[in-house]
């Protein structure tokens, strides 16, 4: 039987043993997810916030003054620009907008809340560029999805505008880690385990944190008056529950919410568009919902 890029990938992921400290584990991040470098016609520019680094994106067409502002994933441990930067810039060349991409602090050096105020820091950036709320998606995956949700609960909660929309691929929305996939998946997904999500969510705050707080796990917000989100996640996932409640908690809310399940994808698949057709498509279903959304 003919090997599929998704067999591919997965062997990627398992070409070498699994790092264990958290330089090791970055540069594996680094690596595995830069394999695919961005496309030429693609400007990147890299500019300060603060002290922050972030990255502007643009693809040709794409209109600039429409931007999204994505979080990466990595647990909050791991994670970079460079990891997720053929990730970004093809979903602002499937919007048609451009992108910034943000180079928050990790745990454990800086755990909670600093990933919050850089988010928030990034939000202001926007604003001071004369960027308006609703001509603004907000993104990301795994840790990145939750980093997103949590920065729109702190927007209402101050009662300022909120974004266009939010596109979420593979949230981690329960550090609780409560959901059943983690046991019924945990045999099919290569990457995200209960004892990794432990030992990631006890670097990113203290042991006295309580893991229920919607800034820590969105999953137990209130979700009334949140933009539409599209979530899309692997059906190879642990996190599947994560994702697939988070819906549902957001639709009984009435929130606009699209979910997408991909059959056999494992977490944070659009991070290998370039070798993944299924990673194409579902840049383009989020390009096609953010571009619908985003004034």
């Amino acid at each position: 039987m003919a090997e599929t890029e998704i067999d591919a990938i997965r062997k990627l992921l398992s070409s070498k043993p699994r790092p264990v400290g958290w330089a090791e584990r970055r540069a594996r991040l680094d690596e595995v997810g830069s394999l695919w470098p961005v496309a030429d016609d693609v400007k990147c520019e890299s500019v300060d916030c603060g002290g922050m680094r972030v990255e502007w994106s643009l693809a040709p067409g794409s209109d600039p003054s429409r931007v999204l502002l994505f979080f990466h994933g990595g647990g909050y441990c791991s994670g970079s620009i460079l990891s997720h930067r053929r990730m970004v810039t093809e979903a602002g060349r499937a919007a048609r907008i451009r992108t910034l991409a943000i180079e928050y602090r990790r745990a454990p050096e800086h755990p909670y809340p600093a990933a919050h105020d850089d988010a928030m820091a990034a939000w202001r950036f926007l604003q001071s560029h004369g960027i308006a709320a609703d001509r603004i998606a907000i993104g990301g995956d795994s840790a990145g999805g939750n980093l997103s949700l949590s920065l729109i609960h702190r927007l209402r909660a101050a009662g300022e505008p909120l974004p266009a929309c939010v596109w979420l691929v593979s949230p981690w929305t329960d550090l609780t880690m409560s959901g059943a996939t983690l046991e019924t998946k945990d045999a099919i997904d290569p990457i995200i385990h209960k004892t990794y999500l432990d030992e990631l969510a006890e670097a990113y705050g203290p042991a006295s944190m309580d893991r229920k707080d919607p800034l820590i796990s969105p999953l137990f917000a209130n979700f009334c008056g949140f933009p539409p989100v599209l979530i899309q996640v692997g059906s190879a996932e642990t996190l599947l529950s994560d994702a697939t409640r988070l819906a549902e908690a957001a639709g009984s809310a009435d929130v606009d919410v699209t979910l997408e399940i991909w059959p056999h994808m494992i977490h944070a698949w659009p991070v290998w568009n370039a070798g993944l057709e299924d990673g194409r498509r579902a840049l383009a279903k989020a390009g096609e919902f953010i571009g619908g959304r985003v004034h």
